[in-house]
């Protein structure tokens, strides 16, 4: 697989989202099903590994830190603080906490070393250069390489990276969820040199195709069932999408999947997309749009038809949006 560059970061130009093996869309899945698609993604290329503390919460570190364990110096794993995990959906990324939480994170995956630690969410209530400030701290001691934001500012990139050189942010990027374009992050990373990975990069499942007007999302297990955009009401004036999306693949003979992650990667050379799934099969299948190499032709007539459908619903709840720390 071709590498790419997150700051000075090189990973695999597809990475691998770990959160669904720990649930937040499912059920969690048994550790031994977790193993071996984690392994079966380092044996075809990935050897970026995304996960993060509250994924579980703490279950996905633990797959990822198992199943990389035998080739760990091979790897490189990107993880997460910021929630304070304790029963809410409360922030904490103060200082103290994130020098707590880090021995932590370390210890579930087996390793003396982050490779990529990010904010996962920022907290309003402490600033963000004693973040920046505590992780630089983290990185003289070792324990963390590099330093990244999640679902962020051009605001706060800026301060952020003023006082620890930020190598990546990471922000839900596809097809039908482009906020990145408009309010200049994407931009931004660009202009500093910071990587860009899309979370979600197939729409949460949506642009896989296999979502219909009939489809219902458990309450209980499922983030989607409390989304707008995966509503009864909006999902089924979403379809006009997907359906475009799977003529257009097939006149490629791609999938929808293949045809979304490899939209991103010709969205730049520092586009990392880390598709998530929890079976081989999905897997082997996003790892398929590595052979679709889209021109700017091809990504301005992508982008010129579904600049023809609108997008209806907001990306996620509420409670979710408020801890978004930009809106468009």
């Amino acid at each position: 697989m071709k590498q790419r560059t997150l700051g000075g970061l090189q990973v695999s130009e597809v990475g691998a989202g770990c959160m669904t093996f720990a649930g937040n869309y499912n059920a969690p899945v048994p550790k031994d099903v977790a193993l071996k698609t984690i392994r079966t993604a380092f044996e075809h290329g990935v050897t970026f590994f995304d996960t993060a503390e509250v994924y579980g919460p703490y279950l996905s570190e633990e797959f990822v830190g198992e199943a990389v364990a035998p080739f760990r110096d091979k790897v490189q794993i990107a993880t997460k603080f910021g929630f304070a995990i304790d029963g809410t959906i409360a922030l904490n990324s103060r200082p103290e906490h994130i020098r707590k939480v880090v021995e932590e994170s370390l210890k579930r995956l087996r390793t003396d070393h982050i490779d990529l630690y990010y904010q996962h969410r920022v907290d309003p209530s402490v600033p963000i250069e004693d973040v920046a400030g505590a992780i630089k701290d983290l990185i003289g001691q070792g324990k963390v390489l590099h330093f990244g934001l999640s679902e962020t500012s051009v605001k706060t990139i800026r301060r952020a990276h003023a006082v620890q050189p930020v190598a990546a942010v990471q922000t839900e990027y596809a097809l039908w969820t482009r906020n990145v374009e408009l309010n200049g992050v994407l931009a931004t990373c660009n202009e500093l040199g910071i990587g860009f990975v899309p979370w979600s990069p197939v729409g949460q499942g949506f642009l896989t195709g296999a979502f219909d007007t009939n489809t219902k999302f458990d309450e209980k297990n499922d983030f989607r069932a409390g989304f707008p955009r995966f509503s009864k009401e909006f999902l089924k004036l979403n379809m006009p999408i997907i359906e475009w999306l799977k003529e257009y693949a097939a006149s490629k003979g791609a999938t929808p999947s293949q045809v979304s992650l490899a939209w991103l990667l010709a969205k730049g050379p520092h586009v990392v997309p880390i598709p998530g799934t929890r079976t081989e099969s999905h897997l082997l299948e996003n790892l398929g749009a590595q052979r679709l190499q889209f021109t700017a032709a091809d990504v301005q007539e992508i982008d010129t038809k579904l600049s023809k459908f609108p997008v209806f619903g907001d990306r996620m709840g509420k409670d979710h949006m408020s801890q978004i720390d930009y809106t468009v």
